[in-house]
Parts: C-alpha cells; sequence; structure tokens
C-alpha cells in the first residue's frame, strides 16, 4: 500500500517558529519528502536550510531544478522561484508572481496534487492574507489530507483562518502537536483510488480577504 509520502508546507510572517517545532519533533526515518515555501524577498538569501538544520533529525537542502524527489528529505524553496513537484522531481520556475509572491504556496500545493493526488499532506502555518487556500483546496479535491495551525496559536492567523474558513480541513493542531500528527498520517496506507486528476482554481479569486 502506499503512505501520505509528499507533504507540503507553508507559511508567511510568524511561520518560523512553528516549522522549527514541527520539524524538531520529526523521526529520521520518516518515509516522506517534505517541500517548504515560505515568502521572502527575490533578491535575498534564505537562512532557513541552516536554520531547519539544527534542529531536524532529516537532511535540509535547498531544492535544485530537475532533483530527484527522495523520502526522508526536506526541501526549501529557492528566492524569486516557484517550487513545483513533478513525478519524481522538482521543478524551479519564475512563473509569474502569485499574491504578489515567487515562491508562493499556492503554485507547490497545486503541482503536488496534480503529481501525487491522494499521497499529499497540505499544511499551512502562520501568516497574512489567504495564499495557500486554492492550493489546499486543490489537495482536497485529489484526495489528499490537509493540516492547518490551530489560528488561535498562530502569531498570524490570516492564512490558517482563510483555509478553515474555505477548505473541509483534516486537522487543525497547534504547532508542538503537528510533528507527531504528519509522523502519524506519513505512515498511513491509503486506498488506492482512481485518477483525480485536478485543474485547480488559480489566483485568490473569492478566497482573498
Amino acid at each position: 500500500m502506499q503512505g501520505h509520502d509528499i507533504v507540503v508546507i507553508g507559511f508567511s510572517a510568524g511561520g518560523i517558529e512553528p516549522l522549527l517545532q514541527v520539524v524538531a519533533d520529526l523521526p529520521s526515518d520518516l518515509p516522506a519528502a517534505l517541500f517548504v515555501v515560505h515568502h521572502f524577498p527575490a533578491h535575498s538569501i534564505s537562512a532557513l536550510p541552516s536554520i531547519l538544520s539544527r534542529t531536524a533529525g532529516l537532511p535540509v537542502r535547498t531544492a535544485q531544478d530537475r532533483e530527484p524527489v527522495v523520502p526522508g528529505h526536506i526541501y526549501i524553496g529557492r528566492p524569486d522561484r516557484h517550487l513545483l513537484i513533478m513525478r519524481g522531481h522538482i521543478r524551479l520556475t519564475r512563473g509569474p508572481r502569485e499574491h504578489g509572491n515567487r515562491p508562493a504556496l499556492d503554485p507547490l500545493f497545486r503541482s503536488a496534487a496534480r503529481s501525487y493526488g491522494p499521497r499529499v499532506i497540505g499544511v499551512i502555518l502562520s501568516g497574512t492574507l489567504d495564499d495557500g487556500t486554492v492550493g489546499l483546496h486543490a489537495i482536497k479535491a485529489a484526495g489528499g489530507l490537509s493540516v492547518v495551525q490551530d489560528p488561535e496559536q498562530a502569531a498570524y492567523a490570516g492564512m490558517p483562518r482563510s483555509a478553515i474558513e474555505h477548505v473541509h480541513v483534516d486537522h487543525v493542531a497547534p504547532a508542538g502537536e503537528m510533528g507527531a500528527l504528519l509522523t502519524r498520517l506519513t505512515r498511513e496506507d491509503i486506498e488506492p483510488q482512481p485518477d483525480r486528476r485536478v485543474a485547480a482554481p488559480r489566483g485568490s479569486g473569492p478566497f482573498r480577504q
């Protein structure tokens, strides 16, 4: 049986601390690959890989274009590139900004839904506005799972609240419980499902706050 072996995580303002908590609680033998996108300026240098490496029990690396997807690794999006997941490999693109950002959460989530369907777990942490809502909807429509940080415990509740209001979210949890939750979900088998390729809506549309 195939498990939930693709985990996509997105955050904006206030999301680094909960992300650190989540990855610190993941076991070194996690049978899934994690992909992380956060909002940051195009010409900046992300320190997130080195920050996460201090607490994570999994290898952390900056994503490279066309590199293979390997379970048990954490891949971090690069500045000024959308992080996309294809079947078995990663793509980095300079597609249009979404929600004013590149990278943005929605392109990552949509690509994961298209490529891996019910094998995907989408995670939204702290952030403002609504990036990630449309992408999380695509994951759910493809048969995947959704996990959202409890907005009452998020430094910025906009992104978690938008997801909860517009998507049938499977799990709402504080960051301190997410590591154990993701560990359990990635180890659960999923039943084979028919092809449920999703033409996910682009942009934020009615989800804009």
